[in-house]
């Protein structure tokens, strides 16, 4: 934390102060007062200075993060200078939360010295359930091992330990999740949509219809969508007509799984047939070559 640089003029503050005073009784027409609970006081103030943080001993007061600073002068003429300080205080914001909601999940489970329980539960780096041990013995062991101790479950009762090779196990984890995150990828369906007007040409009906198969294969989703847009609804039927005519030329490698034919954005789904794009991907069969009929020529 900064502090103040330098020395700050008290002294000189405090003669000013009482140089004003003075001139200020001497020059007033009244008559001077006569006790010191009748005194006029004099006041003067002097412009904020910024100070992140004080420590004085000898004006006795402290100052953390404040904004700024304003001194008061506030004297009686028969009386010594009294000073005062003002100060806006400020500081950092709280953090909200419990004070382990920051901490990963490595500090936690590397933390031996959370566990308050003299046994733990330990288990061996062979993955053999030791039995119940005091935490002193399961912290040699792990360092006997030059291995890690990891708490694996700290609410149990005792808590359970385990010796392992933590960046090793960290490693094997993200591993492992990196490989389900790839399956799942593999295994997810996409949406694809093709869409086409009622009175769509041959040429660009093709595009789509080849388009649809190459994604069906693969293992996309496709949405097939005929938009009617004002009087164009009159030829409903005809839209309907031609969804039937695409879905009927995707054949087999699709199946329907919904569709809509009564608002103006007609519309079917189709998702791929598993069963035949697994056929389709097995490699063909080897045919037997029929066997020649040798015949043999005696000599």
């Amino acid at each position: 934390m900064a502090g103040l640089s330098g020395s700050f003029p008290f002294k000189s503050l405090l003669s000013q102060s009482s140089a004003a005073a003075t001139t200020t009784s001497s020059s007033s027409a009244a008559p001077p007062p006569t006790s010191s609970s009748s005194t006029t006081p004099f006041r003067t103030s002097f412009p904020s200075l910024p100070i992140s943080s004080s420590n004085s001993n000898a004006f006795k007061f402290r100052l953390h993060k404040s904004n700024s600073l304003r001194l008061l002068f506030s004297s009686p003429v028969s009386s010594p200078i009294r000073t005062s300080v003002f100060a806006r205080l400020g500081g950092a914001p709280r953090s909200s939360g419990p004070p382990d909601s920051k901490r990963s999940n490595d500090e936690i489970g590397l933390d031996i010295s959370a566990i308050k329980s003299i046994n733990v539960r330990l288990i061996d780096a062979e993955q053999n359930m030791v039995g119940v041990v005091s935490k002193a013995q399961a912290i040699q062991m792990a360092e006997d091992a030059e291995l890690d101790l990891v708490v694996v479950s700290p609410d149990a009762d005792p808590p359970v330990v385990r010796i392992m090779d933590y960046n090793k196990y960290r490693y094997e984890l993200q591993k492992k999740k990196r490989g389900q995150q790839k399956k799942s990828a593999a295994t997810r369906m996409d949406l694809k949509e093709l869409k086409m007007g009622y009175n769509i040409d041959q040429h660009d009906y093709s595009v789509r219809l080849k388009a649809a198969k190459k994604f069906l294969k693969d293992g996309d989703k496709v949405k097939v969508i005929v938009n009617l847009k004002g009087r164009e609804n009159e030829f409903r039927n005809i839209a309907i007509e031609l969804i039937r005519r695409f879905q009927e030329e995707v054949g087999e490698l699709a199946t329907e799984e919904a569709k809509n034919f009564r608002d103006r954005n007609i519309f079917i789904v189709l998702v791929p047939n598993k069963a035949v794009l697994q056929k389709a991907q097995e490699p063909p069969k080897k045919k037997d070559k029929p066997a020649v009929n040798g015949v043999s020529a005696s000599v």
